[in-house]
């Protein structure tokens, strides 16, 4: 039996440090708990909720923040949490095992990845969190990607080219996105998109070493934020005449720790192998925006040219920010609104480590 996505919600993505500077992980979660479980009208058996939230090595104690975040939304004493952490990828992470649960018949299932970047910095900086163990490589994202796009041959004009073509399409999806919205704080659409000009992105110094590619423009910045799914069973879905996302297939992979944003192209191709369709089958691909060097290592292995307006065509990550947890579930959502009846689409994420986790789904009307 297959899982459904039924329901699909997120906030607004706010810049570190600014509108949702006083809210925590839980806070945010909470608020797309509320609205999905409104959207599902609480089914009362068997509701469970797991919540993504880059937890490891960032000096905070935040206990379970999913349990935190379904008592603070009003779910009841009753309905359990888990929290998991993926890096970059735990908001796919916990879409893949919230579908797992949801297939098994037990009730309506929330997903949700949520992150408060803000809460991580300490005096205006990220503590850094190990994602290898000792004697293997671990280089930091930003050296990670440079090293990646040398290795594949994505120049610096390649991602400066997709950096502005992201915010473009995060700009012109704005009113088309908004029903998917939960606003909070006062903020009812993303705060970072704007007109990038080339001319002045060109001019942008190599972000993470004089001889690399990457620049603050073609890396994400940090926000705040959370995006979820609910998801049932499909004889559940039919019962409730509800269409939404059928998940076909899902995959997680692990790749060379040296090159973590290579992770995400075997994540893709596993996944579709789970559902039996190939790269060509894909009419709408979204990869997680943390690098540009990184979308394009990616969609050009899969064979999606730069400029494909199935890959990323709401823009992402590098327009509308980068809230660890919760980008890869955002990418979900964004299938959600995008795919039309008989469509396929795919998520992914790549994370420190060497991590690519990837959905597959089908959509069977608007969820």
């Amino acid at each position: 039996m297959s899982a459904v996505v039924v329901a699909a919600r997120r906030t607004p993505f706010a810049t570190a440090g600014t509108t949702f500077a006083g809210l925590r992980d839980h806070d945010l979660a909470a608020a797309v708990l509320v609205a999905l479980a409104d959207d599902v009208s609480r089914c009362a058996a068997g509701e469970d909720v797991v919540v993504a939230e880059v937890v490891a090595g960032v000096g905070t104690a935040d206990g379970n923040p999913a349990r935190r975040a379904a008592l603070a939304a009003g779910l009841g004493a009753l309905v359990p949490g888990t929290t998991v952490d993926a890096q970059c990828a735990s908001g796919l992470a916990a879409v893949r095992i919230a579908a797992a649960l949801a297939a098994t018949g037990a009730g309506a299932v929330l997903a949700v990845g949520a992150e408060s970047t803000t809460a991580r910095h300490r005096d205006g900086v990220v503590p850094r969190a190990a994602f290898a163990p000792d004697g293997f490589p671990d280089p930091d994202m930003g050296p990670a990607a440079d090293a990646l796009a040398r290795q594949v041959g994505v120049s610096r004009a390649d991602q400066e080219a997709f950096a502005v073509r992201s915010h473009a399409r995060a700009l012109a999806a704005r009113r088309r996105t908004a029903e998917r919205f939960v606003p909070l704080a006062g903020l009812d659409r993303d705060a970072r998109p704007r007109v990038l000009r080339p001319e002045v992105v060109a001019r942008f110094p190599p972000a993470f070493g004089v001889d690399g590619t990457v620049t603050a423009a073609t890396a994400s910045a940090h926000a705040d934020g959370a995006a979820g799914v609910a998801l049932v069973d499909e004889v559940t879905a039919t019962r409730w005449g509800a269409a939404g996302l059928t998940v076909l297939g899902a995959a997680g992979v692990g790749a060379d720790p040296a090159l973590p944003g290579a992770a995400a192209e075997p994540a893709v191709r596993q996944a579709l192998r789970v559902a039996g369709l190939s790269p060509s089958d894909v009419d709408r691909l979204e990869v997680g925006e943390a690098f540009a060097a990184q979308v394009l290592a990616c969609s050009r292995a899969l064979g999606f040219d730069d400029e494909d307006p199935r890959l990323n065509p709401d823009g992402g990550a590098l327009a509308v920010g980068h809230p660890w947890g919760a980008t890869g579930a955002a990418l979900l959502v964004a299938l959600a609104g995008g795919l039309v009846p008989g469509q396929v689409g795919v998520a992914v994420s790549a994370a420190g480590g060497g991590l690519g986790v990837a959905v597959v789904v089908r959509a069977t009307g608007g969820a």
